[in-house]
């Protein structure tokens, strides 16, 4: 059923009460959807260890990154504490010869490839498991659902959807097309994978592709840069996967676009809803940022597209998102 464009606080409601998981493990929860990837998901994920590559998933952290300052998200910021020069100089004081470099990053947590935590978006006033926000989240950080919580259980099975391949044209979708339930089917069904409980499952849209092709200081007409990337139209998930998301039970999903669901949102005067469903309602993880370009190709080559995936994030005490670093081994 298409949802009223008119109207996003009826959709939201609606499918905020089909599709919630608040109770379903306990009021105490911290971990939402993560629940379902249990010890057996994670040796059938080792079980797809074959040929032992890997693949980084994360786009670097540095001054060239995407972000252009929307509400206060900046580029990594780079300091050297010590360096080279310092102990070539003899300044460190160390003795014996010895020298060193240390370093310092000063960034948002949500500035380059990472997890929204359970503590990211709130549905009029109600965090994961509807627990009131003021509560939750406080100058203080993350009390409840602090990302630390998660740190030591992302790690399994995971699938590729590369519903650019499938359905885009040239591998790549374009800006403001709407992923549906039956795009990811049909990804699923021509990769010859099942997508279900305890799954982490990343779809690949192409747009960081297009972006890194058009963004090249070399390509024709490029003003050399990320252009819109961070918070401008793109595709990705249709509010009408909510069911879906829930349904299939999987324990995170990811996307290689800076918002995970399609911009612009598919309502008139809307901003995220499907975000307000999906981290407070549903407890899904939900990734952002993930640079898909060398698995896909692997994936595309071989034709095996589950694979084992380590992707915890930084253990950082109260945090309501972490970058991360995830690491695809087939």
């Amino acid at each position: 059923m298409t949802p009223d464009r008119h109207d996003p606080e009826g959709a939201i409601a609606e499918a905020a009460k089909a599709f919630s998981n608040w109770g379903r493990w306990g009021e105490d929860d911290r971990l939402g959807t993560l629940n379902f990837l249990d010890e057996g998901k994670r040796r059938e994920g080792a079980a797809l260890v074959r040929r032992g590559v890997s693949f980084s998933l994360s786009q670097r952290f540095d001054m060239n990154g995407p972000q252009k300052g929307w509400r206060r998200r900046t580029n990594p910021v780079h300091t050297m504490l010590d360096t080279g020069t310092d102990a070539a100089l003899g300044h460190q004081g160390f003795p014996h010869g010895l020298g060193g470099a240390d370093d310092v990053i000063t960034m948002p947590l949500q500035c380059s490839t990472q997890w929204d935590g359970l503590g990211h978006i709130f549905d009029h006033g109600k965090a994961w498991n509807g627990r009131p926000a003021e509560k939750v989240v406080t100058s203080e950080g993350d009390l409840v659902t602090g990302i630390e919580h998660m740190a030591s259980h992302v790690a399994g099975r995971a699938v590729l959807l590369d519903v650019g391949r499938v359905v885009g044209e040239d591998g790549e979708l374009p800006d403001g097309f709407a992923i549906t339930e039956e795009h990811l089917t049909a990804a699923a069904e021509a990769h010859g994978v099942s997508v279900g409980r305890g799954d982490v499952v990343v779809v690949r849209t192409g747009q960081l592709a297009r972006v890194r092709r058009w963004g090249s200081p070399h390509a024709e007409g490029s003003g050399g840069g990320w252009g819109d990337y961070a918070g401008g139209p793109a595709p990705g998930l249709s509010f009408t996967t909510a069911g879906w998301l829930h349904r299939t039970e999987i324990a995170a999903i990811a996307t290689d676009t800076w918002g995970f669901e399609v911009r612009p949102n598919e309502f008139e005067n809307a901003f995220q809803p499907l975000h307000q469903v999906a981290l407070p309602n549903i407890g899904l993880l939900i990734g952002e940022m993930w640079d898909l370009e060398a698995l896909a190709e692997d994936c595309a080559e071989d034709g095996r597209y589950d694979f084992w995936l380590t992707a915890a994030p930084l253990p950082i005490t109260g945090a309501v998102g972490s970058p991360v670093n995830p690491i695809a081994v087939k």
